[in-house]
């Protein structure tokens, strides 16, 4: 498996909305789907910031998801996102691992869901480590933040 990350092109958008409205992945995220014309507005709102850093994952020539990190109030946060056809494959640590190696802020921050073991475990196989868990209004889930 060849797992590389580029930068996000028009094609891959289609692929990535269908990933985020996967209801499944959502409730796993714990992070709500967006519908089609929100889910562009807010691909436009990460073109146009300078402070975010993104990248479109590849699996064998196929787009399999995305990573990005971005400025939040004081903390620098990181977040992926992967299909569900690509889970358990090893694809979310390989392709945080080559992220790490763009993004060099540190410390940075990431959040996940508690229930949300498998996306815990790529956090902490990247250097992560469990910060706090909180309860957050709108979720009704715990919350679990790690930093690196």
């Amino acid at each position: 498996m060849h797992v590389e990350l580029r930068a996000t092109v028009p094609d891959d958008l289609p692929i990535l909305f269908r990933n985020q409205a996967d209801p499944e992945a959502s409730t796993m995220a714990a992070f709500p789907s967006r519908d089609w014309e929100a889910f562009i507005a807010h691909q436009a709102k990460i073109d146009a910031d300078e402070t975010v850093l993104s990248r479109t994952i590849v699996v064998d020539g196929e787009v399999a998801g995305g990573v990005g990190s971005w400025q939040a109030e004081d903390e620098r946060n990181i977040g992926y996102w992967i299909g569900r056809e690509f889970w358990g494959r090893g694809v979310a640590t390989a392709a945080l691992r080559a992220f790490l190696e763009l993004e060099t802020d540190r410390p940075l921050t990431a959040y996940v869901a508690a229930h949300n073991l498998g996306s815990r475990r790529v956090l902490e196989k990247c250097g992560f480590a469990v910060v706090r868990e909180q309860h957050v209004d709108g979720v009704n889930e715990f919350v679990t933040e790690l930093r690196r």
